[in-house]
């Protein structure tokens, strides 16, 4: 059975940044009241649709495997805030890309999302149905935030990763992976406002989160799925080369290392930087990681993540032997014209008055 491994890795994060500091100029809260709360400093606002920052991601990771768009067969978004609800962002991907030979379509399992899109590529790589996978986790999620509510306007960022996955003949690539959900919890974390049950309802579109319920159970759910994938694959906690947990708040990292028993000096985190992109957090660490020598040669990985839904997942992934890209790209988005903290300010005024 062939397996899935992934080739290519890319991210594209927009310019404009917005620090604790700034949001303190508009919100009653400090960078120290965000950050010990939270771990995160700052994060990226998109002045882009959610298909741009994708469409500069996903030209680097085809540049680091040496591929073209139109040698992709199947391209993967997993999102939760698409350009549209009609068609898949896929398809604008598609489009902006020129991968006239892929099929393409979006997953949506929260910040799940890019493990949940690791197992479909997995499945398309070991049935034959697809060879070359294109796999993204984009978000733009700034524009959900009620800047009224600092329990979550300060938490979430807009970024985009993206991965090449390839069938190989070989040992190396995904080992194990499995995925949950828990469709009981499904109130702890939404957007309310969008979609078709709202329709008849005049609601703010914005997120909604109930911090200590998706704090516990993501714990929970994230130590479960690691430790179901290290024994799919045979492996201990010892034999990790390199964790990357989904960035969703420092203290579920944290609290995750722990009761996994992997020494801190093998997670990889990112979140002071970027805040919690959703399903965009896993591969622009894994990208980032690869850019930063962090990941060897041969490394063991596992990527694991909770979010809404309530869902989770982990995979195991035997690295193959190169993480240096085959070549690069000069992608990058437009410049904006207005600082972050600017736009989610217009925005908030355009929104509430």
């Amino acid at each position: 059975m062939k397996r899935a491994m992934i080739t290519g890795w890319g991210r594209c994060m927009p310019e404009p940044t917005v620090t604790n500091d700034d949001l303190a100029s508009v919100i009653d809260t400090s960078d120290e009241w965000i950050a010990t709360r939270s771990g995160i400093r700052q994060r990226r606002v998109s002045h882009v649709d959610n298909s741009d920052m994708a469409a500069v991601a996903s030209r680097h990771a085809l540049a680091a495997a040496g591929l073209e768009a139109t040698d992709l067969d199947y391209i993967l978004v997993a999102t939760c805030t698409p350009d549209r609800f009609i068609p898949a962002m896929a398809c604008h991907l598609q489009a902006k890309l020129g991968a006239v030979n892929a099929a393409a379509t979006d997953t949506n399992a929260g910040c799940t999302g890019f493990i949940y899109g690791l197992n479909l590529a997995a499945g398309l790589i070991a049935t034959g149905s697809a060879r070359r996978i294109l796999l993204l986790g984009s978000e733009r999620l700034t524009p959900y935030l009620d800047l009224n509510n600092r329990d979550t306007a300060v938490l979430f960022g807009d970024g985009s990763g993206a991965v090449i996955i390839e069938a190989s003949e070989t040992d190396e690539g995904i080992q194990s992976i499995n995925v949950g959900s828990d469709g009981n919890l499904a109130g702890a974390l939404t957007i309310e406002g969008a979609g078709s049950s709202w329709m008849d309802i005049p609601s703010p579109v914005q997120v909604v989160m109930d911090g200590r319920e998706v704090f516990r159970n993501a714990v929970v759910g994230m130590v479960a799925a690691a430790d179901k994938a290290l024994a799919d694959a045979g492996w201990s906690i010892d034999d990790v080369d390199l964790l990357i947990p989904h960035q969703a708040n420092i203290r579920i990292i944290d609290a995750t290392t722990k009761r996994l028993g992997i020494d801190p000096d093998k997670v990889y985190t990112n979140i002071d930087a970027y805040g919690n992109t959703s399903a965009a957090t896993i591969p622009i660490a894994l990208s980032e990681a690869i850019d930063k020598g962090r990941l060897k040669p041969g490394a063991k990985l596992v990527l694991v993540a909770f979010g809404a839904g309530l869902t989770w997942g982990a995979t195991a992934i035997q690295w193959g032997q190169r993480v240096e890209p085959k070549s690069t790209s000069d992608a990058a988005l437009p410049p904006s014209e207005r600082t972050g903290i600017e736009i989610m300010v217009d925005r908030q005024r355009a929104r509430y008055g």
